[in-house]
Order: C-alpha cells, then sequence, then structure tokens
C-alpha cells in the first residue's frame, strides 16, 4: 500500500500525486509497487525491500541521490494466544525532494504523523521529521518496557500461589521481548551516533535539542531494558527453585503418608493368611479383631508423631 501526505497550511493532508517536499509511506508494498517506486524514484530496488525483511539489521547508507536510514521499531505480536513485543525494521529513505517509509505493517508511530498528532511536523522539514520519527521510536520502546514490566509483577503474584509451568512460560515470553528490545535498541544507537554526521543530510541549530532528545530516550530505553532483563533472569531462576521445592514438599508428604498408612496393611495382611489361628496372636479371643485395629491404628500414630516431630509432615 502507497500513500502521499504533505503538509499544506500546517496541516498534514493526504495527497494522489506525489509533489516536491511530500512524505511517500509504502505499508508492506506489493513486487510492482517496489519497481514502480525503484524506477519513478531512482531508488535500488534492494534498499526498498529491506526493511521488508524481519531480520535486517540496523544501518544507514549514503548513495548518491539519496540516504537510507534502517532502524528497527517495536511491535505488538501475537504467540501462544496472547499479546507479546517483537520488533521490525523500518527504512527512511531521505532523497533531494521527498521522504519515503518503508515498513511491514501499520505502525502507532507513523499513524501518529499521518493523523496530525505530532505537533511542529511537516513534511518539507525532512530532517526534522527523521528526528520526530527516531524520538516517538525511543518513547514507544519505553511504552512497552513499562507494560512489560507490569506485565511480569503480575506473573510474579501468580508464581506465589502457583506449581504449573504456564507462569514460567510467561517470563520467559516476556524475557525473549526484552531481548528483542534490547538488541534493537543497541542497533538503534549506532545509527544515532551516525546519523548527524552524514553530510547528506543538513544540519540545522534548532533541531539540535530534538537529537538529545532523541538520544537521551533511547539511552533510556536500553537502561530499562537491562534492568528488566537481569530482574526477569533472576526471577525466573528463583521461582523455578521454588516450583521444584514445592514438588519436593508434595512428595515428602506423600511419601509419609505412604509409610504410616503401610504399617496397617501389613498387619492386616499378616492375619489375612492362611494359617493355624493357634499361631496368630489374639485369634481365640472374642475381642481379637477390635485389638489387632487398636494396635495397628496406634502404632501408626506413633509413627506419624515421630515424623511430625521431624517435620516431615
Amino acid at each position: 500500500m502507497i500513500r502521499i501526505f504533505k503538509t499544506v497550511e500546517g496541516n498534514i493532508q493526504q495527497i494522489d500525486e506525489p509533489k516536491e517536499g511530500c512524505w511517500i509511506a509504502l505499508t508492506n508494498p506489493t513486487v510492482t509497487e517496489v519497481f514502480e517506486m525503484s524506477e519513478k524514484f531512482g531508488i535500488e530496488v534492494d534498499h526498498l525491500r529491506a526493511p521488508l525483511d524481519e531480520e535486517e539489521r540496523s544501518r544507514i547508507e549514503v548513495e548518491d541521490n539519496y540516504t537510507l536510514i534502517l532502524v528497527d521499531i517495536p511491535i505488538i505480536e501475537e504467540r501462544n494466544e496472547k499479546e507479546w513485543y517483537g520488533t521490525i525494521p523500518l527504512a527512511i529513505i531521505v532523497a533531494k525532494e521527498m521522504i519515503f517509509t518503508v515498513c511491514l505493517e501499520d505502525t502507532p508511530i507513523l499513524t501518529a504523523f499521518m493523523d496530525g498528532r505530532v505537533r511542529n511536523f511537516y513534511t518539507y522539514m525532512k530532517t526534522r521529521f527523521i528526528l520526530q520519527i527516531l524520538y516517538k521510536n525511543s518513547t514507544m520502546y519505553l511504552h512497552y518496557l513499562r507494560i512489560i514490566d507490569k506485565k511480569s509483577e503480575f506473573v510474579e503474584k501468580k508464581l506465589h500461589a502457583s506449581t504449573r509451568n504456564q507462569e514460567l512460560i510467561e517470563l520467559l515470553e516476556l524475557e525473549k521481548s526484552l531481548v528483542y528490545i534490547t538488541t534493537s535498541l543497541r542497533s538503534n544507537e549506532v545509527v544515532l551516533e551516525k546519523l548527524m554526521k552524514i553530510e547528506n543530510i543538513k544540519q540545522y541549530p534548532e533541531d539540535e535539542e530534538l537529537l538529545e532528545d532523541v538520544i537521551i530516550e533511547n539511552k533510556q530505553a536500553i537502561e530499562m531494558a537491562n534492568i528488566y532483563s537481569g530482574i526477569l533472569s533472576g526471577m525466573m531462576d528463583a521461582f523455578a527453585s521454588v516450583i521444584s521445592n514445592n514438588l519436593n514438599i508434595v512428595m515428602k508428604f506423600l511419601a509419609t503418608v505412604t509409610i504410616v498408612l503401610s504399617i496397617p496393611t501389613m498387619i492386616f495382611s499378616a492375619y489375612g493368611m492362611n494359617v493355624n489361628e493357634m499361631g496368630m496372636p489374639f485369634a481365640t479371643s472374642p475381642y481379637g479383631f477390635l485389638i489387632v485395629i487398636v494396635i495397628a491404628l496406634l502404632i501408626s500414630c506413633i509413627i506419624a508423631l515421630i515424623f511430625s516431630k521431624k517435620d516431615l509432615f
């Protein structure tokens, strides 16, 4: 899908044909659309298709008539019927007359610009537009990191009363999301360091503060991701030990109950054997049955008391 936007009298508007100072947004473009854009604007096909590969790394490439900026952006994806977090590439192609963005899917980062919800956004101010996208990207990472932190706290509460593996699997998914986010943020940091050193992208004094904000937000996101990743890793190890310990306690209890119940079973089995009654104690007594039951219960109670003092119950 190809959409074209241009700032007209301070408002963002969608237009039908490309004009100077416009923004062309390609969302999961078809092969035909990619080749059309390549032929019309002189952009290499590989550069237009690069963000369509989820494994593509962040980088900057400078060509004669345009500059490619490739960064990773956070997305929500469904795994095991639940929402988790991952990253996909976003390409920003800065040409002399216009700017292009290419992404696999609609993202809240670009949607905010399309809907006119970003202040001081003008399609013809390309350098500021790039920085605004990168700033929005960093804040989106921070937003998702806070959600991951809240989810981990919720799973932690469930783990206190659980002996299942489901909660550990959820923690594993959260940790996997943090690995994706941390790796992407570090790659983006390298891109930010190289961004303003490129001669093809003009530097303006009024954008220096915005660039500093972008770098600060990205570093803060990296620090948060590292902290949450360390907490989750330690939490998984701790609760794996807790679940294992809870299982050992249950098995110990069952083993103790089995030993206590085996005493009456052994006595009753002995009296159930087909032997001469003269050789069996209390066999000739009218109260023999009751006496045997009382003795069996008494022995079981004594053993249970001994186990209880040893904290085996």
